[in-house]
């Protein structure tokens, strides 16, 4: 079903748009400590929708589980939700060892959510200089009658790059708002609704588990009907699951490392690229494969790519983080295919890329990323210096997504925190690791660069340059459904 206009009134702007032209942002962790007053500034603030395209100041709302049940809704709708959800991201040992927070990632030594777990997050967005005026708009005495704040998490406007220098928010998905999408068995960088709203079909042609109530329960008659069950009112519908994490990123440590691995600055750039897997620039290593045709039928200069063409890693090595954040992979290897090819590749036959085929196909795994940078700014340049300050920069990693564990949960267990993906040894991501050794043995401290003569280089002792400091998993509810959370009855 094509998503109206309706519907796009009753979705947060978040989920259209990451408001990369409102470079002023700050995220406010909250704690209820008054039902009544929090339920009514709930039911009046001005939530930006998704209906909204053209817009100076935004404001979103999202909910953990516990602030949920200080709203005070029921265990039996709660118990709609996903396990993951419900569980958090830091209360879980075996969670925490999934997603490589462990030693200095811990959930113990986290500024918030662990300890200090926020019941509600308020993300306010602004033009240039509107920030504090926004700010001040919102927080109210009416405000903080109902809510504590816990932790503001303040952003910094880095011009479209990350700490480390490179530009970034170019990898993302194309939403299939209208259903356009024909399914096929090659790389799509357009994917289903359903993988990041709840209560619409995914890619695998199902609904994603989410509350679905009885029409008779109180004020549930004004939640949109469900679609694969008319019976039902969808608490869900129109929702996505926020996935947060503040990254503390090791600036000055990533660039020195680099510096004694590779002699001259252009060297230096090249090895720092090489793990990325893109160019300073944004550009990708592998500009020489087939580009993925938009939606309007014009090519993506800077995602539009596959690795089809880079079957050996020679362009862009098989571990470098991009190719593990997405590694474009298909229902089967990429290429024109016929019948009997799809026959001959379903049953193996005459395969010549086994490598390819450890990994899961792209699609069920994509994310919607809206992450935003922190901290103080500083150029490879900058940051070998020996007395370059620490800018104490991070990313605030954002992202969206319908299904937990199925997508966020995945991509960063089996493609960015494992030693063996897509074949590998001995190598975690190189950004992201933790460098820890695995249960089993395996290494995680080294990064691979396949050379033309068959010899791999070997960069050991990775050290960790991104540090987890702070969690968790909130659920960003429809207008409609923030409404029947908001009443205070």
């Amino acid at each position: 079903m094509p998503v109206s206009a309706a519907d796009y009134a009753d979705i947060q702007g978040l989920l259209r748009s990451g408001y990369g032209k409102l470079t002023e942002a700050s995220f406010l962790l909250l704690r209820i400590i008054d039902r009544p007053a929090a339920c009514a500034w709930l039911a009046d603030a001005p939530i930006t929708t998704a209906a909204e395209r053209d817009t100076s100041r935004v404001l979103q709302v999202a909910f953990s589980v516990n602030g949920m049940r200080a709203l005070g809704l029921a265990e039996a709708v709660l118990a709609g939700f996903s396990a993951e959800f419900l569980a958090g991201m830091a209360d879980d040992e075996a969670r925490s060892r999934r997603l490589g927070d462990i030693t200095a990632n811990a959930p113990i030594h986290w500024r918030w959510g662990s300890k200090k777990v926020p019941d509600v997050m308020v993300m306010l967005y602004a033009n240039p200089a509107g920030l504090s005026a926004w700010r001040e708009r919102i927080v109210t005495e009416a405000f903080r009658q109902g809510f504590e704040v816990l932790q503001e998490l303040p952003t910094t406007d880095m011009s479209g790059h990350e700490p480390f220098g490179f530009v970034d928010g170019i990898s993302q998905p194309r939403i299939d708002w209208q259903a356009q999408r024909v399914p096929n068995l090659d790389y799509s960088n357009l994917i289903s609704v359903g993988e990041f709203l709840l209560g619409y079909q995914n890619e695998y042609g199902l609904y994603t588990e989410r509350p679905l109530l009885d029409p008779t329960v109180p004020g549930a008659v004004a939640l949109p009907q469900a679609e694969d069950d008319s019976s039902r009112r969808d608490l869900g519908r129109n929702g996505s699951y926020l996935v947060v994490r503040e990254l503390q990123q090791d600036v000055r440590g990533f660039w020195r490392f680099m510096a004694t691995q590779a002699t001259g600055s252009a060297a230096i750039a090249r090895l720092a690229e090489a793990m990325v897997g893109r160019r300073m620039t944004g550009q990708p290593l592998v500009p020489g494969t087939r580009q993925i045709r938009g939606v309007d039928g014009s090519d993506i200069a800077l995602n539009g790519f596959t690795y089809d063409d880079d079957k050996d890693g020679l362009r862009c090595p098989f571990g470098a983080h991009i190719r593990r954040a997405n590694p474009r992979t298909a229902d089967m290897p990429g290429g024109q295919q016929g019948l009997i090819s799809r026959l001959t590749r379903m049953l193996g036959v005459f395969h010549t890329n086994l490598q390819e085929d450890l990994i899961a196909a792209s699609r069920f795994h994509r994310l919607l990323r809206r992450g935003r940078a922190f901290g103080g700014f500083l150029s490879p340049e900058q940051a070998m210096l020996p007395t370059a300050p620490d800018p104490g920069s991070g990313l605030y990693f954002i992202c969206l997504n319908a299904n937990i564990a199925r997508q966020f949960e995945f991509v960063q267990n089996a493609w960015l925190m494992s030693a063996k993906f897509g074949g590998l040894n001995g190598e975690s991501d190189p950004l992201l690791g933790d460098r820890t050794p695995h249960p089993y043995g395996a290494s995680t401290n080294s990064f691979g660069i396949p050379q033309s003569n068959g010899v791999t280089r070997r960069i050991c002792a990775l050290p960790q340059f991104v540090t987890v400091t702070g969690g968790g998993y909130f659920f960003l509810p429809g207008l409609r459904a923030l409404r029947f959370m908001s009443r205070s009855s």
